[in-house]
């Protein structure tokens, strides 16, 4: 069973947040031992070292479209973009294998092939990502790293934005949901620095979800508690 968010040939980098929660159960385990390895991105033995092992999406996925989902949490969304978009191939990149294993039951139970699993770093799996090979990618209720001295850990900084810059191929959309107002802030700021559109034209434009929109349990929870949910569109120039 895969438990580090450490993968070998990856370059050694600070990393923030946790990487195992509470124990999983039998059948949790069972899905790590089984199934994980089946759908990594990249071939058995193959490691994150770019210059030897760079990413082949089109041996992963064929001559489809590819798309990423940074940090999946529970993986209902990744899974059910995977089953409305037969058409196109998604990576899923979360560190917390809690989640990881929730998400390996929910493509047994969804019986989709589509989807493949990197348990670990996002800025690791962005080195061997091919320029310009992804079409779409999704952020969804990031960690909000809400103390001011923990703004830096925030995704939207340039160590995440730039590379993912280079992955995404010109024109490709960058959906961005959070219910953080500071989090709205810092986004608007940074992502447009980093080479991308914001395409709003109207208030609706990031006050309503997209048509193709999952709510989330972690959406759920910031209704529940009062917060307001801000869906941000971008486009990668």
């Amino acid at each position: 069973m895969t438990t580090s968010n450490k993968h070998p040939g990856a370059p050694w980098r600070n990393f923030y947040g946790r990487i195992k929660g509470k124990g999983l159960r039998p059948a949790q385990e069972r899905y790590l031992d089984e199934d994980l390895e089946p759908l990594s991105p990249g071939p058995v033995g193959w490691d994150v070292n770019p210059e030897r092992h760079p990413l082949d999406l089109k041996a992963t996925f064929g001559d489809v479209p590819v798309w990423l989902e940074i940090g999946f949490g529970g993986g209902e969304h990744l899974v059910h973009q995977a089953k409305s978009n037969p058409g196109v191939g998604i990576i899923g990149c979360e560190p917390f294998i809690n989640g990881v294993a929730m998400l390996l039951g929910k493509i047994r139970d969804a019986g989709v092939s589509n989807i493949r699993v990197w348990p670990g770093d996002a800025r690791d799996l962005m080195d061997v990502l091919p320029e310009s090979g992804i079409a779409k990618a999704f952020l969804l209720y990031p960690d909000p790293w809400p103390k001011k001295k923990h703004h830096r850990r925030r995704f939207v900084t340039d160590e995440h934005l730039e590379p993912l810059h280079r992955a995404l191929a010109p024109g490709a959309e960058f959906r961005v949901a959070t219910d953080i107002p500071d989090y709205v802030r810092q986004t608007l700021i940074e992502v447009p620095k980093a080479g991308f559109t914001w395409t709003a034209e109207s208030p609706a434009d990031w006050r309503e979800p997209w048509r193709d929109w999952l709510s989330t349990r972690y959406e759920q929870k910031a209704l529940r508690e009062g917060r307001v949910p801000h869906y941000l569109t971008f486009r990668r120039d």
